[in-house]
């Protein structure tokens, strides 16, 4: 099957290539795609989606089956992540510039009129894949070792230090419990996958972050029973 195929003088994908394509079931990335609807996107999915249906070679059935152009397929895709998720977006991209290439030669512009809009045309499409690409690159390496330097900091201070009880006791679990809030806000499986178009937005995160009433209580009871035992020392 063909990443992408032309379908009323347009290069288009399917949901089924994109779920051979990112290892997926057709189940879910059809659940992807009605999350999009959901969010608002249907008010313009006219010109990025549409659907149909196909038949099952095997029972002969018929199916629900969605058709994409490119920004239809960037949209759907930028909640793939991984290093074999970009990969798969990148070999895409070839492909939609492959089909496009063939439609654009199939249709030679007659005309000035016609000249111009060609050429707006590549440009924006140049455009578009820069843009793609700036959506689901992940952040850099100091970035990277920025977040983890900022989380690091933001758990200690709010533990009361290294030096508390809070943070003998319970670092650990106050730790991963950033992180688990951290990945769970972003939907990402480590903060290392994070888009860079994210960044300043996990920065925010952190600085804001505070953990739930019940962990906080314990961090204070802990830090008390500190102070008082350092009181009864001094006297």
């Amino acid at each position: 099957m063909e990443l992408v195929i032309m379908k009323e003088k347009q290069a288009v994908t399917s949901s089924l290539q994109v779920a051979e394509t990112f290892d997926k079931t057709h189940k879910d990335v059809l659940e992807a795609y009605d999350n999009l609807m959901k969010q608002g996107v249907a008010e313009n999915s006219a010109d990025l989606f549409w659907e149909d249906k196909y038949q099952h070679p095997q029972n002969k059935q018929y199916y629900r089956v969605v058709f994409m152009n490119r920004d239809g397929f960037s949209l759907l895709a930028m909640g793939f992540t991984g290093k074999k998720a970009t990969q798969f977006k990148l070999k895409y991209i070839d492909a939609f510039n492959e089909m496009e290439q063939v439609i654009r030669h199939s249709t030679v512009p007659t005309t000035i009129e016609d000249m111009m809009i060609y050429q707006l045309e590549e440009m924006k499409e140049v455009k578009t894949d820069v843009s793609m690409l700036k959506d689901t690159m992940r952040i850099s390496g100091q970035q990277e070792y920025e977040i983890n330097q900022k989380g690091k900091l933001k758990v200690v201070e709010v533990l009361g230090g290294k030096e508390s009880v809070a943070y003998s006791k319970i670092g650990k679990k106050l730790f991963s419990n950033f992180w688990s809030e951290f990945k769970r806000h972003f939907m990402v499986p480590r903060y290392g996958e994070l888009p860079r178009l994210k960044f300043d937005d996990a920065i925010e995160f952190i600085d804001l972050w505070l953990p739930s009433t019940e962990l906080r209580l314990e961090i204070n009871q802990l830090n008390r029973q500190q102070k008082l035992f350092e009181g009864e020392d001094n006297e």
